[in-house]
This record gives structure tokens, sequence and C-alpha cells, in this order.
């Protein structure tokens, strides 16, 4: 996973100009955003990516409203805090190992379902020299990605989509209908979820629920 690693982040990197706005005299001056911290999430995220996650909520809102629309508030409310949108704990960090992981599809783009649920398959973290990576390694869809820190009750998740049969990522922000973004919440003692707002296909929001293998 070095390799990844090293992708996104040299991709994630790269310099962006700043435009300039005349102010009048008598206006008090105006705080500046610091600029992220070099190597975090932000630095790397595309300006899609980063429009996704802090957009989170308001795609999981629409998300829930068209599935129920549709006829799946049943299965919504079976999945408990799974689709709950404010169910994170405290310390979402993802520890290191085999987990099992299953999809649910929220909400519908054109010409697709309000809700689908998937079956489980394999996913699995790794850490080498402080950088962590998440990958489902089964199934004909696999994100592909690197976690960072945010806060105490989330981490941020970017990285490629593969699809079928490939075995080499695309390299992040090379393809926007690719790239991935989305949060890591803690949901129970052993049970994280990823979210994934605003896909580039078929559902309105993704979460794919990570259950430890041991």
């Amino acid at each position: 996973m070095r390799r990844i690693g090293q992708v996104i982040f040299a991709a994630g990197v790269a310099a962006m100009a700043a435009g300039c706005a005349v102010v009048p005299k008598s206006s008090p001056p105006v705080a500046l955003e610091a600029p992220p911290e070099p190597g975090s999430w932000r630095a790397t995220a595309t300006v899609q990516d980063r429009d996704r996650i802090r957009n989170w909520f308001g795609a999981w809102e629409a998300a829930l409203a068209d599935a129920r629309a549709k006829g799946f508030a049943a299965q919504i409310a079976a999945e408990g805090k799974l689709l709950e949108p404010l169910a994170a704990l405290p310390n979402a960090h993802l520890p290191p190992g085999a987990y099992r992981c299953r999809t649910i599809k929220l909400g519908a783009q054109a010409g697709t379902l309000g809700y689908t649920a998937y079956g489980w398959f394999a996913c699995r973290v790794s850490a080498e020299q402080g950088i962590v990576s998440l990958v489902k390694t089964s199934g004909s869809q696999r994100p592909i990605g690197l976690v960072f820190p945010d806060d105490i009750r989330r981490q941020i998740f970017l990285g490629t989509l593969l699809l079928g049969d490939e075995t080499m990522p695309l390299d992040y922000g090379s393809d926007r209908m690719r790239d991935m973004a989305g949060l890591i919440e803690r949901i129970d003692d052993r049970r994280w979820r990823l979210v994934l707002p605003r896909p580039a296909y078929e559902s309105l929001l993704d979460i794919i629920e990570l259950v430890p293998e041991s």
C-alpha cells in the first residue's frame, strides 16, 4: 500500500492559485483561513471531495428522504444506528486488521433503486510507517485509499474505485468519476462505518459497514 499512499499524497498537495479581492479602506480586516497542513486530508483532497465531505449531512438527509419515499422505510429502520446520521461515537480510530464489510446504497440517482443492501465481502486496514490504508479486497466495486485523522468522532477516507477485474488503482485526483471521499465513524464497540456522500454512481449515499474478523 505504500505506493498508493505516495500517489495520493502527491496528487493532493498540488498548489492552487488564490484570487485577490478589492476591499474598501473603511472595512475592518478580514481573518483569512489558515492554509491546510501539508499531508492532511484537506491538503490532499480535490475541491470536489472537500465539498462532498463538507456537505455530508445534507447528502444523508436527501438519501434517507428519497429511499423512504420509494417505500424502503422498514429496511432503513431495521438497520438501526448504521443509517442514523448522528450515531458516531468518540474514538473513531480504525485498527489495522481483516474486516467483514457490506455496502448499503441509499437514495437514487436517475434510473436506480432507492435502497440496495449487499452481502458481506472482505476488507483490510493496514498501517505502515504512519500511513493507514483501507481496501475492499473482494467484490466488483472495491474502494482503495488512505485514512486520515480529523477529529475525535471521525477519520477521513480518500481513495479511488477499482471495478471488475482491475488490479491497479487510478491515481487519486486523475478521474473524478473514480475518486472517493468519506467519513469513517465508530458506531459500536467493534463496529465502524465508511460514509461516502454523493458517490459518482447509482446512489446519493453509500455506507460500508466494517466489522473486525476477530
